[in-house]
């Protein structure tokens, strides 16, 4: 009960991005890396959507040594068969099928009855499940789906088959309350909902993707999707990396496991960033430049003495070598002296202050202060550290 699916979406919701579109290589380059991460479901595209993406989702199911391959349909007989032509190869596969149960989305996109709805919900789930026992229905926009017939497609869909129930933000409007209760409802008032896993699948619109995901779990979801450095569509989705560093770091409250190396997410992050050309903003969780780096003079006085004080978790658990001691305006003497020790340099008192006044003038000219700035700072003649023979 307290082991959680991750299910990653990179190379389907992620890859909807705008600008983040991926050819073969890349795709299967990325799925080799979230296999070998151990990621438990990779959803590898959305077959019928293009004679690439159907190619590339083959490839990827006849690659993939460890994770389940999922790909994406609507509820159409094309659509599924499809998917279950490409994911053949697959030593683990799923189908993944979904369709619309808010009142908006039945109204003016499927523009279908309720009782429509229901119908093609067991009509594709039981199509599916004679290609594969792994089957996953989505009730997007579940989140504003009204509850007695979100209870009821639920009820329908497990009926039919569907052995994971996935209950997306598909807009990103939930709050976490909200959401959990969601699953809340689902466990109290569906009479199968025993026979299915739940998953949650947020998005990010209003910056709540990952709050909602681990809402959800908390209420009784058992399977997470995720992107890697949050991509997807709009604002993005719930971002792998913070999620499962969330686990990891707050394991009191989350006492929820999962099978990834987090050593790798750093790894994941480049090489999805390469891929795309969409480099990760300074500030992004866990992955972003400055999430272990320190300018401030009072956290960085903190860092020198004891890590812990102002970092959470360490990162090397997230594939990095060591923090960063950014020396700038808000720098103190103490990381100062310490990063000229670290260049070789041994400053008397008198010497080091009038060094560190120079340094404040300077950091007040430029954002930051490099090395090769410091070394000009101090002078050629400045006394070294001796090294032993």
């Amino acid at each position: 009960m307290d082991r959680v699916i991750i299910f990653d979406t990179t190379l389907r919701d992620g890859e909807q991005s705008p600008g983040c579109s991926m050819n073969h290589d890349e795709k299967l380059r990325m799925a080799a890396l979230l296999d070998q991460m151990g990621v438990d479901v990779i959803e590898a595209g959305f077959p019928i959507a293009s004679k690439g993406d159907w190619e590339a989702v083959k490839a990827i199911a006849g690659t993939v040594k460890n994770a389940t391959v999922a790909g994406l349909c609507r509820a159409k007989r094309g659509d599924i068969e499809s998917a279950a032509e490409a994911l053949a190869p697959a030593k683990s596969r799923r189908i993944h099928t979904f369709l619309s149960t808010s009142p908006l989305h039945m109204k003016h996109k499927l523009q279908m009855e309720p009782e429509a709805v229901l119908d093609a919900i067991r009509d594709s789930v039981t199509l599916a499940r004679q290609f594969t026992d792994d089957v996953e229905w989505s009730a997007e926009d579940g989140s504003r789906t009204e509850n007695d017939f979100l209870c009821r497609a639920v009820e329908t869909a497990i009926a039919a088959g569907a052995t994971t129930i996935n209950i997306p933000d598909t807009v990103g409007y939930a709050l976490p309350a909200d959401y959990a209760a969601k699953f809340t409802l689902l466990l109290n008032k569906v009479p199968n909902i025993d026979k299915a896993i739940l998953s949650v699948h947020c998005h990010n619109d209003l910056g709540l993707a990952v709050a909602n995901s681990l809402a959800g779990v908390m209420a009784g979801a058992r399977q997470i999707e995720c992107t890697i450095n949050g991509i997807g569509e709009r604002a993005g989705n719930a971002a792998l990396e913070e999620i499962v560093m969330a686990m990891r770091t707050r394991a009191d409250s989350l006492p929820y496991k999962n099978n990834i190396d987090t050593t790798m997410i750093t790894k994941l992050s480049h090489a999805l960033s390469d891929i795309t050309g969409f480099s990760v903003q300074p500030n992004k969780a866990i992955v972003g430049a400055n999430a272990f780096a320190h300018e401030s003079g009072i956290h960085q006085d903190g860092m020198l003495k004891n890590a812990q004080t102002y970092e959470i978790m360490t990162p090397e658990s997230v594939g990095l070598n060591k923090s960063e001691l950014v020396l700038g305006k808000h720098s103190g003497r103490h990381a100062f002296r310490a990063r000229l020790e670290q260049l070789g340099f041994d400053l008397g008192d008198n010497a080091l202050q009038d060094a560190f006044v120079r340094f404040k003038d300077l950091a007040d000219q430029k954002k930051s202060v490099n090395d090769d700035d410091l070394i000009a700072l101090v002078g050629p003649d400045a006394p070294r550290v001796e090294v032993g023979p």
